[in-house]
């Protein structure tokens, strides 16, 4: 049984086979419905906007059905143990998309599970999201990723954690710019700098040097809400600006997963900017879930 928890879980000649699905579809040229009949159970304990538009699309586009179930729908809400609720919608549907606060709750969906499970976001990762930016680094910098230069500012949250799992699999340079204290996991860094270069500093300028790709977050996430302001000072010389930009390569492109907080992690004439792929990478993340659904529910080859 496969399902998409992390990056890290599939070796780097899957996830390009996951990539270059994905770009087939955005480009039209696969007319499958490898979800025919099938239907997708999306369990949301955290609200959304691209999460839930991109993977009911994207079931629809496959020809099949899903179900938007929010906590108050089911009888999480009042208790009942995730491996349960794993047993139970295994015999219903035919995979589970889950965008959740702890970590563990993906797994153990996962491991008490008869059908594929996929990590919508949960605090520790978000793997769907980095995949997408992967396929936008791609879109402008060509199919290889090894060696491409990507600098992640702000926050060492679940976006942090997934580039690492993205540079361990893929070779990519990565660089993390947060202040001391906001570090990313220390598990995924060390085995990250095990194969590939990972430059960690509390210096966003210097981490941009040279770089292809400049990409952030929102400094305080959903859950985070009452460290809002202690945040907003921790992270004030953290903005992605033109100065942090002008270091960056010429040809570099910004990212960010979204929502922005314009004028807080990202200023406006970057965000609006010619080097801002913000758009594209939104409407990839349709593209690679489709891949990845269809991969797991569906025909291998869509």
């Amino acid at each position: 049984m496969k399902h998409f928890l992390a990056i890290s879980d599939y070796e780097r000649d899957d996830l390009y086979s996951f990539l270059d699905l994905a770009h087939r579809l955005k480009a039209g040229e696969e007319k499958g419905k490898p979800l025919a009949g099938k239907t997708l159970g999306m369990i949301f304990q955290k609200s959304s906007t691209r999460t839930r538009v991109s993977f009911e699309v994207g079931v629809f586009q496959l020809g099949g059905h899903a179900l938007f179930l929010s906590s108050r729908d089911l009888q999480l809400g009042r208790g009942e143990p995730i491996r349960d609720t794993a047993r139970v919608m295994s015999r219903y549907v035919d995979g589970i998309m889950i965008r959740t606060f702890d970590h563990n709750d993906a797994v153990e969906l996962a491991e008490y599970g008869t059908i594929p499970v996929i990590n919508g976001l949960t605090d520790l990762l978000h793997p769907c999201q980095v995949m997408a930016d992967v396929m936008t680094i791609q879109e402008e910098f060509g199919r290889e990723l090894e060696g491409k230069k990507v600098v992640w500012i702000g926050d060492g949250n679940n976006m942090a954690n997934s580039w690492l799992n993205a540079a361990y699999r893929f070779g990519l340079d990565l660089r993390i710019a947060t202040p001391e204290g906001y570090e990313p996991d220390p598990e995924i860094i060390e085995r990250a700098k095990g194969v590939t270069n990972i430059l960690l500093t509390n210096d966003p300028v210097e981490a941009a040097k040279g770089a292809d790709v400049v990409t952030t977050d929102v400094w305080a996430s959903m859950g985070q809400e009452e460290e809002a302001q202690k945040r907003m000072q921790a992270f004030e010389k953290f903005q992605v600006d033109s100065q942090v930009m002008g270091a960056a390569d010429s040809r570099a492109i910004f990212l960010h997963c979204l929502p922005a907080h314009v004028g807080e992690e990202v200023s406006e004439d970057v965000f609006e900017g010619g080097q801002s792929r913000v758009w594209d990478e939104a409407e990839n993340r349709l593209h690679v879930q489709k891949a990845i659904m269809a991969k797991l529910m569906g025909d291998d080859h869509a």
